[in-house]
């Protein structure tokens, strides 16, 4: 493995810890509906967990409400309970085969709870990303004990990587700060 080889690999492996933040930070609610917004929850079908869109279609009916239509018949009841039962505090209605999820106002106090599950997320975040550039900094002080490198080529490196997860640690508070200011919008 080459110095190159590891730098590719964290800047990869970070970009994919930025992106799972992504995925975690649109889970939390804005008091607006959008169709990813149940893509975690899971429902029982035929004896295992799956996730609600492969045993359904979830589409948009206004800003403040999703419809979620099953593809069979059976299943309106496990998928309506599964919605009530995730940690998003929502409360589905069945109108027919259409199950209706309306989106509840926020209240101050619950974006003030919001905005401390994001921040908990975001220090998740760069825990993940500094946990990375440990990882890679030992790998580039073995190869050094392995003579694979030169001194000036691992304090080199070395630098990169920190400037690495700088930048990656600043698009972590980029998206953060973007998320309390849509938290906040009223």
């Amino acid at each position: 493995m080459s110095i190159a080889d590891v730098k590719k690999v964290t800047e990869r492996k970070m970009q994919k810890s930025l992106e799972a933040l992504k995925t975690d930070l649109a889970k939390v609610r804005t008091g607006r509906a959008h169709t990813g917004l149940l893509d975690h929850v899971q429902v029982e079908y035929y004896g295992s967990m799956v996730p609600i869109n492969t045993v359904s279609s979830v589409t948009l009916i206004d800003a403040r409400a999703l419809g979620v239509q099953t593809w069979e018949k059976g299943l309106a009841a496990k998928v309506e309970k599964a919605i009530r039962d995730c940690d998003l505090g929502l409360n589905p209605s069945s109108q027919g085969d259409l199950i209706r999820v309306p989106m509840p106002a926020l209240t101050e106090d619950r974006r003030k709870e919001l905005i401390k599950v994001v921040k908990g997320e975001a220090e998740g975040a760069k825990v993940a990303l500094r946990n990375l550039r440990r990882d890679a900094i030992a790998t580039l002080k073995e190869m050094l004990k392995n003579k694979e490198c030169s001194e000036d080529e691992e304090h080199r490196a070395q630098d990169e990587i920190q400037k690495l997860t700088d930048r990656h640690v600043a698009e972590v508070e980029q998206q953060l700060s973007h998320k309390e200011t849509e938290l906040m919008a009223i």
